[in-house]
Parts: structure tokens; C-alpha cells; sequence
């Protein structure tokens, strides 16, 4: 709590802080712990719904520690169309996670995005923020182990 008690300090007289701060912190610890949250509310006299729902909006923001790696699989309507839903199915499979979240051995988060970029190229994964277009099921597969997951 001491790191975002500093953090606090540094930004709050930015003009519309919340979002630096946030990225601060997560930047900081990797994570936005929830019990960072009244701090935070507070140093920006803010209410927590305010800061939670801008926390839980955005995807870049996580609420716990991510794993070795994070597997970002595109969820939007280009990504469904190409096959993404089948895909994201096979992941969460494969990595024995029910809806996303990290594997029981900490080695992969698996987290769903709205949109890589990639739209022509669909489906679209990020395997620690590198982006990687017209994934299949071998692929991705052959993508994680390459990576040790």
C-alpha cells in the first residue's frame, strides 16, 4: 500500500488522474489490487464505484498478479466470425481455466480483448503483447508450448 499511497501523492494534481494513476499502479505491481482501490478513491476524492468501474472497463487493468505469460484472444465480431469463440474454448481447455484467469500452475493468464487490430487477419491472439493473426487451435497450441506453457 505504500507504493500507492506514493503514486497517489504524485498524480493527484494531474487534471483527470484516475487514468496515469491507474496505469501507475498497475505498471508498479502488476496489477491493481482491489484494496488499492479506497486509496485511491480517496487521494482523488472520487467514490470507489467510480474507480472499480473504470478499473473493471478497462481491459488493460487487472485486479490480481497475471501469470509468466498472458494469452490475450480477441472476442470481437470480426476475431466471432473467423472462429474466436471456438478458439477461446479451446485455450480456456487447454489451460484449465473455466472463463479466463491464469492456470493452476501460474504459468498463463488467459484474458478475452476487444479488438487487436488484426481484423482482416482473424482470429487474433496476443501472447505477451505480440500480436499474432489466423489462429487456429495447432497454432495456438504450437504458439504455448514454444513459449513453456
Amino acid at each position: 500500500m505504500e507504493t500507492v499511497r506514493r503514486l497517489v501523492d504524485a498524480h493527484r494534481r494531474l487534471p483527470g488522474a484516475l487514468l496515469p494513476l491507474l496505469h501507475a499502479v498497475h505498471d508498479a505491481l502488476g496489477h491493481v489490487p482491489d484494496e488499492a482501490v479506497p486509496a485511491i478513491a480517496e487521494g482523488l476524492n472520487l467514490s470507489r464505484a467510480e474507480v472499480h468501474g473504470v478499473i473493471t472497463y478497462y481491459h488493460h487493468f487487472r485486479r490480481a498478479p497475471a501469470g509468466r505469460h498472458v494469452l490475450q484472444v480477441c472476442r470481437a465480431e470480426s476475431c466471432q466470425a473467423m472462429g474466436a469463440d471456438a478458439l477461446w474454448q479451446h485455450a480456456c481447455t487447454r489451460l484449465g481455466v473455466a472463463d479466463g484467469g491464469t492456470s493452476a500452475d501460474g504459468a498463463v493468464t488467459l484474458e478475452p480483448v476487444y479488438c487487436l487490430g488484426l481484423c482482416a487477419m482473424s482470429p487474433a491472439v496476443a501472447l505477451n503483447e505480440a500480436p499474432r493473426a489466423r489462429m487456429s487451435a495447432a497454432r495456438l497450441d504450437t504458439l504455448l508450448q514454444g513459449a513453456g506453457a
